[in-house]
C-alpha cells in the first residue's frame, strides 16, 4: 500500500495527494467517494476485497484560498522538469534571466528559465534572439497543479484527467 491517491474538493479541484490508507478512510467514513481505481490491484481483508483508490473526491467543499507558489531557483526547475531550456541537458543546471539583469531584466517567473552552465556562458548578456539560442518551451507563472506529482516524481495516468493534462 506505498501508492498515492489524488484527492479532490467537491468541484473536481485538485487539492492534494494523500496515502492510500488516508483515502480509505475518507471513504468508509463516507467523507469521500472513490473516482477512480487501479483495476489491477486491491485491498483485501479476511472477509472482503475492496479496489484500490487512485482518484477520490471530497464530499464537501474545501475552500481553499488561492495559492501562489513562491519564485525560488528550486520551483523554476521543477517547472522546466530539471532541463536546460536551450539544449535539453538534465545536469550542472543554473537559472538564465532571459532579458539580462544588466540590460533591466527582473527575477520574475516570465523572464527566469532553466539553463546548462555551457549554454548559460554561450548565451551571455544577450537574449535568446540575439545568441540564436531559442528556448524549448516558453517560461510561464506556474499554478499550483504543475506540481501534483506521487511518491515517485510522476504523474498516474488516471490523474491526468483532473490535472489538465489530457
Amino acid at each position: 500500500m506505498n501508492a498515492n491517491v489524488l484527492v479532490l474538493n467537491q468541484d473536481y479541484q485538485p487539492l492534494s495527494v494523500c496515502s492510500v490508507q488516508r483515502s480509505m478512510k475518507l471513504i468508509f467514513l463516507e467523507k469521500a467517494e472513490l473516482l477512480h481505481d487501479d483495476p489491477k490491484k486491491e485491498l483485501r481483508t479476511v472477509r472482503k476485497s475492496f479496489q484500490f483508490p487512485s482518484v477520490i473526491r471530497l464530499r464537501n467543499y474545501i475552500n481553499v484560498p488561492y495559492a501562489k507558489i513562491v519564485l525560488s531557483r528550486r520551483n523554476v526547475m521543477r517547472r522546466d522538469d530539471y532541463t536546460c531550456q536551450y539544449c535539453g541537458k538534465k545536469s550542472d543546471l543554473t537559472i538564465d534571466h532571459i532579458l539580462p539583469k544588466s540590460r533591466g531584466g527582473k527575477d520574475t517567473w516570465e523572464n527566469l528559465t532553466t539553463a546548462c552552465d555551457k549554454c548559460n556562458v554561450h548565451k551571455g548578456n544577450r537574449t535568446p534572439k540575439e545568441a540564436q539560442m531559442p528556448l524549448n518551451s516558453k517560461p510561464y507563472r506556474p499554478v499550483p497543479i504543475t506540481f501534483f506529482r506521487d511518491s515517485n516524481g510522476s504523474v498516474q495516468e488516471p490523474w491526468k484527467p483532473y490535472l489538465y493534462m489530457t
